[in-house]
């Protein structure tokens, strides 16, 4: 049995339609629904291992009363929730279930519990303090029921039971129990820290983003995959494939050698199949000639290979190399998939670096840190849209505490602590750059690893002065993280700050060129071609509309900037220039408007429109 706990301000629910055919029909009371205040939401998904009813309802209970305790609630809400689990068992044991830790519960609290097997509509607040998303695992007997999962490797499954110990450290170099440390200033911060600790992934409610990817004509989901795979219309793809642009440019301007490897790899490779028992992944799995493949989660299996067979001097190092894997797999559980923000394909930016020690590992980790602050920051994320996460054992900390302190002074703002009392996987100290949407949950960006396993499982060696063969350190970094969960952080902080706009660089229409009648569409067509000579996006709405419908419409499509195209403007070469999201007009001639939006673009990475520069001829995708 899965639940999630969640306290909160208030909740209210009412069911609207059976999801069962089998299912009882309602009282008229319980066809109202129901509410509750201050009260802790049980959400609940019975399994197929559940069959022993009152073993269930008394771990059920047991937890509930406990975590009702801590967070002092009286009330209780029992929420049937079918979306935790891909495993669900009977609707008769659920209800029996649910029925019978109602009863258990009355003794102590105010029980609600909404209907089984129907579609309901609910709306809550939760708290938001450390307590207030708690997820658990209910199982009796000694085992579950859910068959073995060959697709979970040995580290996924650690992971799940890991015991971590979770701090605040603030730039002082202070570490701060996060139960008792003070959000007040850091409301990001603290929601970070509830989703860290929850460890709850599903989601419960869609997020800004996927709305305005549709809205927007950027991605969509693609119903001939599977879940997890996106098409990219024409905006979409030209967006993708600029960040993609800019972030290679920035890692061979960092000294990253670039290559390629493939996607496919063979599950018995006795290397290989080592080194996924340590990746904390689900892999997609294929089968070719009896034997058996898996799709890469990363691009480090073909680089390690590739090193391996690299002949490397001591002189070479820190050596460093590059791939940008479109695709990389990951086969996220169902309900975790959500828009660009969780996929099952997605491209990676991975620059690996192979160091002769770790004085040499910690020196390059500070400018990799340095350059990934930098690569979000020029993309359109700052320093104060994202949370940063450092985890490690109790010794690494122990020996390199001023390492670490410097990665937090450098970042300015307190930052999460994932602890351990000892290495469970490859890496010996990792951070994450994370952003936190508008439904409180957070997605990895930028992200870098000092790994001290892999160059001895692959056999990756260097030659040292001594002229011995030594095993270097390796250093995992993505840049910018997953490509395009660089677009969901964009969509969601205009979303949230209410601007409704892309970075200048990033938007498919940079500037709009507005006729005021028919007869001037050939002129702003030779405009438009002029602005796009000069790496400035231009299109054209030539449709039979008024001039505050075309208004309306570049508004819509979060056009940065629109001109009027008349007998005047022509005439006199001034041009009211219309910036949007600030009030009032700027008059510039063709030539200081080009230069104001050259300015803009500054050195990132240009590509013309990416579709027809007429409004006319462009087809309609969503």
């Amino acid at each position: 049995m899965k639940i999630l706990l969640l306290h909160v301000d208030y909740i209210k629910f009412k069911p609207l339609k059976k999801a069962l055919r089998k299912i009882e029909g309602l009282s008229d009371a319980e066809k109202k629904g129901g509410e509750a205040e201050e009260a802790l939401v049980v959400l609940t998904a019975i399994e197929k291992g559940d069959s022993d009813v009152k073993a269930v309802v008394g771990k059920l209970v047991d937890e509930v009363k406990d975590v009702a305790g801590q967070v002092k609630a009286k009330n209780v809400v029992l929420y049937p929730y079918a979306h935790l689990s891909n495993d669900l068992g009977s609707p008769e044991i659920a209800v029996k279930v649910l029925e019978q830790a109602e009863k258990e519960l009355k003794k102590n609290f105010k029980v609600s519990r909404a209907p089984f097997g129907y579609y309901k509509e609910f709306e809550m607040k939760v708290k938001g303090h450390p307590l207030s998303e708690l997820s658990r695992e209910i199982s009796v007997g000694g085992g579950k029921s859910k068959k073995d999962d060959s697709s979970e490797s040995k580290a996924l499954k650690a992971e799940e039971k890991l015991q971590s110990y979770w701090h605040i450290m603030t730039p002082d170099g202070k570490l701060h129990d996060v139960g008792k440390f003070n959000f007040k200033n850091y409301a990001n911060l603290k929601k970070f820290a509830v989703y860290e600790k929850s460890k709850f992934r599903k989601m419960v409610k869609e997020p800004a983003h996927i709305k305005l990817m549709k809205k927007l004509e950027l991605v969509d989901y693609e119903p001939g995959s599977d879940s997890g795979n996106l098409r990219y219309y024409p905006k979409g793809r030209m967006i993708k494939a600029l960040i993609e642009e800019y972030v290679t440019k920035r890692m061979q301007e960092y000294g990253g050698v670039e290559v390629e490897t493939p996607i496919m790899y063979d599950m018995k490779n006795p290397i290989l199949e080592k080194y996924l028992q340590k990746f904390p992944a689900r892999q997609y799995q294929i089968n070719s000639d009896k034997r058996n493949f898996f799709l890469r989660f990363s691009a480090c299996f073909g680089q390690f290979l590739m090193a391996k067979d690299v002949s490397i001097s001591y002189k070479n190092l820190p050596f460093k190399f590059y791939e940008l894997t479109r695709y990389s797999f990951r086969r996220e559980q169902s309900g975790e998939v959500a828009g660009l923000r969780r996929l099952r394909a997605f491209t990676m930016p991975d620059v690996h670096v192979l160091c002769k020690d770790i004085s040499q590992a910690m020196t390059e980790y500070k400018t990799r840190f340095l350059l990934s602050l930098d690569v979000l920051d020029k993309i359109g994320l700052k320093r104060e849209d994202v949370e940063l996460a450092v985890r490690f054992t109790k010794d690494f900390y122990k020996k390199n505490k001023k390492f670490v302190e410097w990665i937090i002074k450098e970042f300015g703002r307190p930052v999460l602590i994932e602890m351990w009392d000892e290495r469970s996987f490859y890496f010996i100290l990792k951070y994450e750059l994370n952003f936190v949407d508008s439904v409180n949950k957070a997605a990895a960006l930028s992200t870098d690893q000092i790994d001290v396993e892999n160059a001895e499982r692959y056999g990756i060696k260097f030659t040292d002065k001594d002229n011995k063969k030594k095993y270097p350190l390796i250093l995992h970094c993505s840049p910018s993280g997953a490509v395009e969960r660089v677009m969901y952080a964009l969509l969601e902080k205009t979303s949230m700050n209410g601007t409704n706009s892309l970075p200048y660089w990033l938007a498919p229409t940079q500037i709009r060129l507005l006729p005021i009648s028919d007869k001037f569409n050939k002129k702003a067509e030779e405009l438009a071609e002029e602005f796009n000579k000069n790496n400035i996006r231009a299109d054209v709405d030539d449709n039979s509309e008024t001039s505050k419908k075309k208004i309306v419409d570049s508004e819509k499509e979060w056009v940065p900037f629109t001109i009027f195209v008349g007998a005047k403007e022509i005439k006199d070469n001034v041009f009211a220039l219309r910036e949007r999201g600030k009030k009032g007009l700027i008059n510039l001639s063709k030539e200081e408007v080009i230069s104001k939006l050259k300015e803009l673009q500054s050195n990132m990475p240009w590509r013309p429109v990416p579709l027809p520069v007429l409004l006319s001829k462009r087809p309609i995708f969503v």
